[in-house]
């Protein structure tokens, strides 16, 4: 059913300042479509999502090593958690998120306290990937060289 949006104050392109698009550091990554100033929420209206939590021994159990690597590739990790997207299905654009190339500095910060907000760490340029330290936010496994 569609919605009539007429009626609302807010079109569905409103504080959208990205996109998803080939990355040239890993796969998809997350691209501005306009310039973000400095301090900018990025992710406007993501903020309501819902995360829940997935022990990590419930993950091991899954038999399919593709289910199993949605957690590893997209969930923010803490000591015995996964938080994840209510469903896979339902992943925003902020999942999407790369960390910038080794010496590069990211351009997005992520405030925990305020429930995963992204927020721009520096003016972001149209047309710029946008990256983050996942470290700030998720204990994910240093990549083996």
């Amino acid at each position: 059913m569609a919605i009539n949006i007429t009626n609302r104050n807010q079109k569905p392109h409103y504080k959208v300042y990205t996109r998803l698009g080939s990355s040239k550091i890993h796969g998809i990554g997350v691209i501005a479509i306009r310039n973000i100033p400095k301090g900018t929420d990025i992710f406007y209206g993501d903020e309501k999502q819902n995360l829940v939590e997935v022990k990590k021994e419930e993950v091991k159990k899954i038999k399919d090593p593709s289910t199993r690597k949605l957690y590893e590739d997209f969930c923010i990790i803490k000591s015995n958690v996964y938080l994840c997207p209510i469903n896979f299905n339902q992943m925003t654009v902020g999942w999407y998120l790369n960390e910038p190339k080794n010496g590069e500095k990211p351009n997005v910060g992520c405030d925990v306290q305020r429930d995963y907000i992204f927020y721009a760490l520096r003016d972001i340029k149209k047309g710029e990937e946008l990256t983050v330290d996942y470290s700030t936010f998720s204990k994910r496994p240093k990549p083996q060289k």
